[in-house]
């Protein structure tokens, strides 16, 4: 044995056994028993048939989010700020966790800990598992009394469904509000339309455009029927009677009048200048139909915005999604924490690699002198 060894020696007594005795000695007299309650729970979707399956389809428009982005919602509910100050409010968790602090300082809370060292210790007494493609969360919630872990996982499965059930109400009160938002645009865009169509009508004084330019080239159609009578009578005449005949200039002058009053009259469709119209007939049927398909077009929407309606608030009365529970706040039977062989073991290993290296980085400081 050189005095290299002897250091050695006592380098690994110092870094390695005498805290590793210490460790267990602590972990065998002075750790406190936790007990461990577990409990297992995911979102799930409403799926069965509602009223809103019954109008079109409409329900997929107005439905909420999905189950999965609930649960990764959950996930983060479960370690945050807000779900630690209810348990605190109701159990008052400084108290439990620091009860024991005399005797375990390493494994218990301490008494003058403020919001954001319990949220540090609430971190440590939990155990979240969370499985992203089955949606599933299991969480182990620690106490050094088995009720007691019992009674905090019951509380944090009931904190997760009321914030279940607040989405709910949330995404459906927007649902709703937005559907009504919907309604009354539409309900303002149809009045709108029928109010234009209604001035339209005081305007030109024709309920119909087309029906009364269809009524108008019936008079057309008649006249020219006239004018071709009045052109076989005069054909008639003049092969039996002279042109000095009075009949004759009677005929030629009735024929005269009736092609006048179709010339007339078919001004009258192309500008529109009788009987008080503000425009030729095209240029109104062309505003005519652009009216008309503005309010069918608002009727559509308007009728689409009460069915979306219908379904935002049938879908309200239901509650779609909910929290699944497949596994109770169990009622630990013994403790499993700390796990003091893991600990132990643990700490042996990392005392171990720690003495190596800075062992090994001695001699190679020492040999490259």
């Amino acid at each position: 044995m050189r005095k290299r060894h002897w250091g050695l020696i006592f380098s690994f007594c110092a870094i390695v056994l005498l805290p590793l005795a210490v460790t267990g000695w602590y972990l065998s007299f002075k750790a406190i028993d936790q007990y461990a309650s577990v409990v297992g729970f995911t979102v799930r979707q409403e799926e069965g048939a509602g009223a809103s399956d019954l109008l079109g389809g409409l329900a997929a428009q107005v439905g909420g989010v999905s189950g999965g982005s609930d649960t990764d919602i959950l996930y983060e509910f479960i370690q945050s700020p807000a779900m630690v100050e209810a348990l605190d409010a109701k159990f008052n968790l400084t108290e439990i966790y620091s009860a024991p602090y005399d005797l375990d300082p390493v494994f218990a809370l301490a008494p003058d800990s403020n919001l954001e060292d319990l949220l540090d210790y609430w971190h440590r007494i939990i155990r979240v598992s969370y499985d992203g493609n089955s949606q599933l969360i299991e969480l182990r919630v620690l106490a050094f009394e088995a009720s007691i872990a019992q009674e905090i996982a019951e509380e944090v499965l009931d904190q997760s469904q009321q914030l279940i059930n607040d989405l709910n109400s949330q995404a459906r009160a927007d649902t709703i509000r937005y559907a009504e938002l919907d309604l009354d645009e539409a309900q303002r865009r149809l009045r709108e339309s029928r109010s234009a169509l209604i001035n339209f009508r005081a305007r030109t004084q024709l309920v119909d455009p087309e029906t009364d330019l269809q009524g108008r080239m019936g008079v057309v159609n008649t006249l020219q029927g006239q004018l071709a009578e009045a052109l076989i009578a005069l054909d008639l005449l003049t092969q039996s009677t002279s042109e000095r005949d009075p009949r004759v200039v009677q005929a030629q002058r009735r024929i005269e009048v009736i092609r006048e009053r179709i010339s007339a009259e078919r001004r009258n469709v192309a500008r529109g200048d009788d009987d008080g119209l503000s425009g030729d007939y095209p240029t109104l049927l062309a505003e005519y139909e652009g009216l008309v398909v503005d309010r069918e077009f608002a009727e559509q929407s308007y009728t689409a915005a009460l069915k979306a309606l219908d379904v935002a608030r049938a879908d309200a009365a239901r509650q779609s999604r909910y929290l699944a529970t497949y596994v109770r706040p169990t009622l630990p039977q013994s403790s499993e924490f700390p796990q003091r062989w893991t600990i132990f073991g643990l700490f042996a290993l990392f005392l171990s690699l720690a003495w190596a290296i800075l062992a090994l980085i001695y001699y190679s400081i020492r040999d490259s002198k």
